[in-house]
């Protein structure tokens, strides 16, 4: 908290991101902590945990939250039972929150297809979801030679990519 107390005046806010920010059992701290600094605090999350997620979004002021595939599918991309409802129920809390978000999926032909993210974006915006970005998964720095070599594969052409625009408010896709 030194650092920050230092930077006071000089930066605006504090995003709490990682592997998995919520697994930290100290995270409402220390978040409580920055804010009490001034400072506006931002999360990014991949919703693991509904109810931690919950008691932090009073003291959120935006969240990054990765959608990693269709509800039905979370299972086979996380390899973690229930997954995609504990990932449905955290979009749910956020979207019930009025917390200012950004919901993304980055995109990878080893776990989705065209009609895989067709069916996501149908999911997201039946949940009510404004804003919503797809990006292209980067193998750099990759140490999974299956993961990387199947990154070459076109998934977002401008069809697609315009199909899935239609479902928001706010749609962008970030190259790798």
């Amino acid at each position: 908290m030194n650092f920050l107390r230092r930077r006071q005046g000089l930066l605006d806010a504090v995003v709490f991101s990682g592997g998995e920010p919520t697994l930290q059992d100290n995270l409402k701290s220390a978040v409580s902590e920055v804010r009490g600094l001034g400072f506006k605090v931002g999360l990014h999350t991949g919703g693991i945990y509904p109810s931690r997620l919950g008691e932090l979004l009073p003291l959120l002021s935006w969240v990054g939250m990765d959608i990693k595939a269709a509800f039905s599918d979370y299972d086979k991309v996380t390899g973690t039972p229930k997954s995609g409802e504990k990932a449905r129920e955290s979009a749910r809390r956020l979207l019930d929150s009025g917390v200012p978000y950004e919901f993304r999926t980055t995109v990878h032909p080893l776990y989705h297809t065209q009609d895989s993210l067709l069916q996501l974006a149908e999911e997201l915006q039946q949940l009510g979801v404004k804003h919503y970005l797809l990006q292209e998964f980067r193998s750099h720095g990759c140490a999974d030679e299956i993961v990387s070599n199947f990154a070459d594969r076109e998934l977002l052409d401008d069809a697609i990519c315009s199909r899935i625009g239609t479902k928001f408010e706010s749609f962008s896709v970030r190259r790798a």
